[in-house]
């Protein structure tokens, strides 16, 4: 059934209509969908502007059918134009002419909109839950390797050493930042747009407060032009879930090169790995690599969306049934990575005796010893010029810093002597850094418990 043709006096072309139709991928709309339709036909009642009796009707059927979808009862006919042609046809079947009265005061462009509206909200409700998870593991990670010593890089190249609870705990700000913006963007979402009609409203006397209220939206939407056309609150949904895909990505590359033999600081679960067809000895991080790549999908979908709509006038245009499958695609995909990643991580072993010993080399305590010729008057250009000579000759005699001698300390500067040792130790390099927001063990713990604070604020 058609929601339209009455001026049409020719049938669609088959493969026309086949182009047109969403039904394969809006039918997960279903929920939604009904939802709001129930509300919109008990306003409907409420206002007069059907009978009370077809209003009951209406949403005993709906309920009805409702129900029989999520049972396997009733199949979504994949020949219905959409989820909407096919409820309100299904509707119809089942209560003849009363059915007919539903859309009354209402547009599909209307209708759409709230659908997708709700289905963003309940996702983001979904996502903050996978995010959570991931905070908790995180957490219980950082909190049991809060001494536990590593390199800190720049570029790739070895940089001051600081301690695993650190490292863990700056991802748990980045997806702290992730859930607050996916927060923001489920609020700018939570407007209600129904009685908009196609775009110019309608004549007929809705009640729009009562609809909010009936589907738990905070505020109506404020220009019916605007609201069957914004498809903003899509773009920033996807936008968010691109910038949590980058966070899972960054993570995922570090398990990979960490877990290498270059490295060898985690070893990941063999739940979470896969070996490789001709060389036996390999355990691949696939988990890993495969969050690093679906993170082009979700960027994928966020491109699609912005060009999509970049020239479209106002109002509804036919584009703008695009979005369904880009925000769906990102859902799912982002989705599944949040549940892959924290059960991978939680299954990570960490390997602190090699962290350790990598922070240990590298010369990773050379801006310890400038800072520790900085206290002693030295300015920090001079400072840094000589602890630049030091390391050169350490790295001529092949020896860390801390195992040169004290003749040799004075060989580059009269300034050094053997209290230098004391500040340059990996343990006395982190600890010194309590500073907060630094790797100092205190620094770390507090940083975890107003981690925690927060995790108590969510629920």
């Amino acid at each position: 059934m058609k929601l339209w043709g009455g001026v049409f006096s020719d049938e669609t072309n088959k493969q026309a209509d086949s182009f047109n139709s969403s039904v394969a991928f809006d039918r997960r709309l279903y929920r939604q969908d009904i939802t709001g339709s129930i509300a919109h036909a008990k306003m409907l009642g409420r206002q007069g502007i059907i009978s009370e009796s077809d209003a009951e009707a209406i949403i005993t059927t709906l309920g009805d059918i409702l129900a029989d979808i999520e049972s396997g009862a009733l199949t979504i006919d994949a020949q219905a134009e959409d989820i909407h042609s096919f409820v309100e046809a299904e509707l119809i079947l089942r209560i003849g002419d009363t059915g007919k009265r539903l859309h009354t005061g209402r547009s599909r462009n209307d209708q759409v909109a709230l659908d997708m509206r709700m289905y963003v909200k309940d996702e983001i409700d979904a996502i903050h839950m996978l995010i959570k998870n991931l905070f908790h593991a995180l957490l219980a990670a950082a909190e049991k390797h809060t001494g536990t010593i590593m390199p800190g890089f720049t570029h790739m190249q070895k940089a001051q050493p600081v301690t695993l609870g650190h490292h863990l705990m700056a991802y748990f700000q980045m997806f702290r930042r992730d859930y607050e913006r996916l927060d923001g963007c489920r609020e700018r979402t939570d407007h209600m747009p129904l009685g908009s009609g196609a775009l110019a409203s309608t004549t007929y006397p809705l009640d729009r407060d009562f609809v909010k209220k009936e589907l738990n939206f905070s505020v109506l939407t404020e220009n019916s032009l605007d609201a069957v056309s914004d498809r903003d609150f899509c773009v920033e949904f996807v936008s968010c879930l691109s910038i949590v895909m980058m966070h899972l990505s960054r993570f995922s590359e570090e398990l990979v090169l960490w877990s290498s033999g270059a490295f060898g600081f985690v070893d990941i679960s063999e739940a979470y790995s896969t070996g490789s067809s001709i060389m036996p000895q390999k355990k691949n991080p696939d988990m890993a690599e495969l969050i690093r790549g679906k993170t082009g999908r979700v960027y994928g979908s966020l491109m699609g969306l912005l060009t999509m709509m970049k020239g479209l006038p106002l109002a509804y245009n036919k584009d703008m049934q695009e979005d369904k499958e880009a925000v769906f695609d990102a859902t799912d995909t982002v989705k599944a990575c949040l549940a892959i990643f924290t059960g991978m991580f939680e299954s990570l072993n960490f390997n602190a005796d090699s962290m350790y010993k990598s922070a240990a080399g590298g010369y990773t305590n050379a801006t310890d010893a400038a800072d520790w010729l900085v206290k002693k008057g030295v300015p920090f250009r001079e400072a840094h010029e000589i602890t630049g000579r030091l390391v050169l000759y350490a790295m001529q005699m092949k020896k860390p810093l801390e195992e040169l001698s004290a003749d040799e300390l004075k060989s580059v500067s009269d300034i050094f002597d053997e209290a230098l040792f004391d500040e340059i130790s990996v343990e006395a390099c982190v600890n010194a850094r309590s500073l907060p927001g630094g790797p100092g063990q205190f620094a770390v713990l507090e940083s975890i418990d107003s981690a925690r604070r927060f995790l108590e604020s969510l629920e």
